[in-house]
């Protein structure tokens, strides 16, 4: 990784790197940077002359890092992300893709696992050992989280793990017991506003987006570049949907669609509450609704994240979700 650490991150890892352990599991909130903690450890442990706050970003193993080429490196992720993050695919994979017999998988097969432990087993090739890393985490199946415990728990001499986590919940226990645990820290609101503003956004953008991801800085800036929503559209979406109109919803996929009318439905509870919103200002949310519509609206909403990836008819489902919006943002 070639790219500066996040400025709230480099204590972190100046932390990670004075512990002992050879396998750390990285969790807390999404948008927190998990994934770049866990690449920035993995490449240090791999570099051939480490400072005590990271890497050298000299040496061979660090080129070969930045580069993805670094043969005592592996990294176990789903296809998607594989792709996403620009980290290779071994042949076949790469082929199969290439012929469209199959899509990129969205979970960590255990093929890719087994890789793996066969990866753990072959001579290193530097003098610092070798690390995989598993991001996100939770994406393993039982299948394949199984397949990795031997391995996690007693690993060949010199071999690292680092896991990276959002959702720590959905791990096995016996995962989360081989590994030492580390929750990511909070950055300061002006870490995040600055980092946002060195990233091209204005601090009036920057703040919008800020709280529209509850000051979480890297899923804010991946909001402000990819959500499809300018920030004035932003604080019109909970008026837009309360009237009915889904078209501010349209670049959205299921699960986010029904992310974002949970974040409307929990700060119209706040305000209910008498306390402050969380993801919208208070004037861009309406008027006071009662709390009991609120909780149903709540309690419909968990239902319907349970089914948001099935394959229906995207647009008929955001009309239905916005239409039963409606009808509880109505009953004041």
């Amino acid at each position: 990784m070639k790219d500066a650490i996040y400025p709230w991150l480099g204590r972190q890892l100046t932390h990670l790197l004075a512990q002992k352990g050879h396998a750390w599991l990285i969790q807390g909130p999404s948008g927190l940077g998990q994934y770049e903690l866990a690449v920035h450890l993995a490449k240090a442990w791999l570099c051939e002359a480490p400072k005590p706050t990271g890497a050298c970003h000299q040496c061979s193993s660090c080129h070969g890092f930045d580069v993805r080429t670094n043969p005592d490196f592996f990294a176990l992720m789903p296809e998607v992300d594989m792709i996403d993050l620009d980290w290779p695919l071994n042949e076949k994979v790469q082929r199969e893709l290439e012929k469209k017999e199959r899509k990129p998988s969205k979970e960590i097969k255990v093929e890719a696992c087994r890789e793996l432990i066969t990866f753990s087993q072959s001579t290193r090739s530097g003098l610092t050992g070798k690390v995989a890393m598993v991001h996100p985490a939770e994406r393993m199946n039982h299948v394949t989280a199984n397949t990795l415990l031997k391995t996690l728990e007693e690993p060949p001499e010199g071999f690292k793990f680092v896991l990276s986590t959002s959702a720590s919940h959905m791990l096995l226990p016996t995962i989360r017991s081989r590994c030492q645990t580390y929750t990511m820290t909070w950055p300061t609101h002006e870490e995040s506003l600055q980092w946002l503003m060195d990233k091209g956004l204005s601090q009036e953008h920057a703040l919008i987006w800020l709280q529209a991801t509850g000051q979480r800085p890297v899923d804010a800036l991946d909001m402000a570049h990819h959500s499809g929503l300018s920030p004035e559209d932003w604080l019109r979406l909970p008026g837009s949907v309360a009237s009915g109109n889904v078209s501010l919803l349209k670049e959205f996929s299921g699960p986010q669609t029904v992310t974002l009318l949970q974040k409307i439905c929990y700060d119209m509870i706040c305000l209910a509450q008498g306390a402050q919103p969380r993801y919208f200002s208070q004037k861009a949310l309406p008027k006071k609704v009662a709390f009991e519509a609120l909780s149903a609206w709540s309690k419909s909403l968990i239902t319907s994240a349970q089914t948001a990836s099935h394959p229906y008819n995207l647009g008929l489902m955001q009309e239905a979700l916005v239409s039963q919006a409606k009808h509880y943002l109505m009953q004041h």
